[in-house]
């Protein structure tokens, strides 16, 4: 248990559950966007353009929140981060169920939801899991981590559900209520949660990557395996949230698949996420996280093989669709073993803070890129054969971070 004794381990297997709430809530929510995008057109008249626009701002801005996030979770403990996270995106919605003007749209509630969804994201939740578990990290930062695959599968239909009932702007309403009970329940349940810097957490080596965050930030980026990291999951996101989340229905559409097939393949791919991410986290505690995770990036390029195949073949679609699900979601509990391997626990939030920015900026580049290579050529081929090259450039870079543990298992959490 932590240094704490009223942070009992119980109260860290809650602290799973809250987490695998909380991000189902704000992974759902962000998922509205696509949700809602053909009712806003009718009113209140926001062209796509515009609610696009919004989603770039709000993936930006989450590439800004990840590492105040971060940084304030070293600092302060996960308490602060997560309690101010919910309150930011449940002000959003809030502010959602309001507005009408299209500036508003992007300014408060992209702006607002995106900065409390970088502070509480997959990374938040993985430097979490670090302070409390001493064992089975891996194992347990996955199955907190599925919730946000877990929310989209879960929360987006039921969403759906209750804006044919009762509007978009009630159900956003009834979503800031959810998201202000978690806070409250996350202030109450991380109170006795210390952050990395005041528990004593990690080796005593890790004591020089302490202090100002002018100091820290000089540390990580004067850091050779942080530096491949950056480049590892930037390249990560433009081929995950980048091309694939933005573009693989069009792809669908343009390869002749009628719209219940292709989302019933992204809807497999959604719960092959949930799978792999646990899947892969168990397996973080049982081999090199580091050989893991590049295997992981050219299995990957192997699955964009796939998806330039798959005209006229729905079981070649579904089977991209199951394999890149497993390796989706999959490579951040990974990724945050070779961090605690390698820079310790006590400058985690910051490091995967940074790392979720790179992901989040490599994400919008291939977004962008995707639609750009689409409109030049007329097809994805080109697409996906920069995705698979820059997948297989990924786990180059992974190789390329040296074997060993500079920080020793003492960068471990305090509890069970």
């Amino acid at each position: 248990m932590t240094s704490d004794a009223t942070f009992t381990r119980p109260a860290a297997w809650t602290t799973v559950g809250l987490t695998f709430l909380a991000l189902g809530l704000v992974f759902a929510l962000r998922g509205t966007l696509g949700l809602l995008m053909p009712e806003w057109e009718t009113a209140p008249g926001w062209s796509r353009t515009l609610v696009s626009s919004g989603g770039a701002v709000m993936l930006i801005l989450m590439a800004v929140g990840g590492p105040v996030g971060g940084n304030l979770l070293d600092r302060w403990g996960p308490r602060p981060v997560y309690v101010g996270g919910l309150l930011l995106v449940a002000g959003g919605a809030l502010i959602a169920s309001q507005i009408s003007a299209p500036w508003a749209f992007v300014v408060l509630f992209c702006g607002i939801v995106g900065l409390g969804s970088g502070a509480l994201n997959l990374p938040t939740a993985s430097a979490t899991m670090a302070l409390l578990f001493k064992r089975r990290q891996g194992l347990v930062t996955g199955i907190a981590l599925a919730g946000a695959s877990g929310g989209q599968l879960l929360l987006m239909p039921l969403f759906a559900v209750s804006i044919g009932a009762f509007g978009w702007r009630s159900t956003y309403m009834v979503i800031a209520a959810v998201l202000i009970f978690l806070a409250v329940g996350a202030a109450v349940l991380l109170r006795g949660v210390p952050s990395a810097h005041d528990s004593g957490a990690g080796a005593p080596s890790e004591r020089n990557v302490s202090g100002q965050a002018i100091r820290r930030l000089g540390f990580l980026f004067s850091n050779r395996a942080f530096l491949l990291m950056l480049g590892a999951f930037s390249l990560c996101g433009f081929t995950t949230a980048g091309v694939v989340d933005v573009h693989f229905l069009p792809y669908a559409a343009a390869c002749g698949f009628p719209p219940l097939e292709s989302t019933t393949a992204y809807g497999i791919l959604g719960v092959a996420n949930m799978i792999g991410v646990i899947l892969f986290g168990w397996l973080a505690d049982k081999m090199s996280p580091r050989l893991l995770l590049a295997g992981m990036f050219f299995a990957r390029a192997g699955s964009f093989v796939i998806l330039m195949n798959i005209v006229g073949n729905w079981s070649l679609m579904l089977v991209f669709a199951v394999l890149f699900g497993l390796l989706n979601f999959a490579t951040l509990p990974v990724l945050a073993a070779i961090v605690r391997q390698h820079l310790g626990v006590r400058i985690m939030g910051l490091s995967l803070g940074l790392l979720f920015g790179g992901h989040s900026l490599g994400a919008a580049a291939g977004a962008l890129m995707g639609g750009w290579l689409f409109d030049l050529f007329a097809h994805y081929d080109w697409v996906w054969n920069v995705a698979l090259a820059l997948a297989i450039l990924a786990g180059i870079l992974t190789l390329m971070i040296r074997p060993g543990t500079p920080f020793g298992r003492g960068a471990a959490g305090q509890t069970a």
